[in-house]
């Protein structure tokens, strides 16, 4: 395998399905698969035909977590690791991507693999899935700000429980508390979350949506007054959109809507 067939890309109509493809591995992470990983999610960002994005992984897991082969020469090198200068994003990129991302997760989904799962929007699961935060177990500490999304989906206690014991989770007990929020057929899973992915793309607009994602990220260290302040403002923005004129005048018609694609802005979860 070739480092271009890392994660495979396939489209439907404007959705992107990223597949992380080290199935032999569980689709353990990898300099280069996070390399392709993060180009391909960078593409799509710009692309103005694609306006959703699943992510899953090939053979019987999401994501293992970092490879093992790799964590150990990470750790017998540490000195040289803390002071090397890297040009990579960091790893919290796909976090800010601004088009929804939805993780189709298919199996074990440990680790960074469970963090990068975190990273997205909205989850699906299957009934077998196994997720587990596994720092503890391995001798780190929570990270890639797992311990600042993690309390936020649910709640300190439960994050803690998670984080302090490693213990697996299974996609039944993950919905329950708010780690997943859709559990399916391990055989309609990526149909389903496809099916999710085609309805934002096909009816929602890429600008609202874009906007909203900043909105609740921005929220969730505001106060409620900050956040009514800065809703009020893009709210007066949104009047001036095209994508409101379309969206009432397709609702009217009882069609479809055509929203302008996304346009290319800064960064979406800072206060403009």
């Amino acid at each position: 395998m070739t480092d271009s067939d890392l994660v495979l890309a396939e489209r439907r109509e404007a959705v992107l399905v990223l597949t992380l493809n080290r199935p032999e591995r569980l689709n353990a992470w990898t300099d280069a698969l996070e390399d392709q990983y993060f180009e391909r999610l960078s593409a799509a960002e710009a692309d103005p035909e694609i306006r959703a994005i699943v992510v899953t992984g090939a053979g019987r897991g999401f994501c293992a977590g970092a490879d093992l082969d790799d964590l150990q020469e990470v750790g017998a090198n540490a000195d040289a690791q803390s002071g090397r200068v890297t040009a990579r994003p960091p790893r919290s990129f796909p976090y800010t991507v601004r088009k929804p991302l939805v993780a189709a997760i298919n199996g074990a989904a440990a680790g960074l693999g469970l963090v990068e799962a975190i990273y997205c929007d909205v989850r699906f699961a299957v009934p077998t899935a196994k997720l587990t935060t596994a720092f503890a177990r391995r001798g780190l500490v929570a990270e890639y700000g797992i311990s600042w999304l993690l309390p936020r989906l649910v709640g300190a206690s439960r994050a803690l429980d998670l984080l302090i014991s490693g213990r697996v989770v299974l996609a039944d007990e993950a919905e329950r508390i708010g780690l997943v929020d859709r559990v399916v057929p391990a055989q309609c899973l990526l149909a389903e979350t496809v099916s999710y992915a085609l309805d934002l793309a096909r009816n929602c607009s890429p600008t609202s949506m874009a906007e909203i994602k900043g909105q609740v990220h921005r929220h969730l260290t505001s106060s409620f007054a900050e956040a009514v302040a800065d809703s009020d403002r893009l709210m007066l923005e949104s009047f001036r959109w095209p994508d409101l004129t379309e969206g009432v005048r397709s609702y009217r018609e009882r069609r479809a809507p055509e929203f302008p694609p996304l346009t290319i802005g800064s960064d979406p979860w800072t206060s403009r």
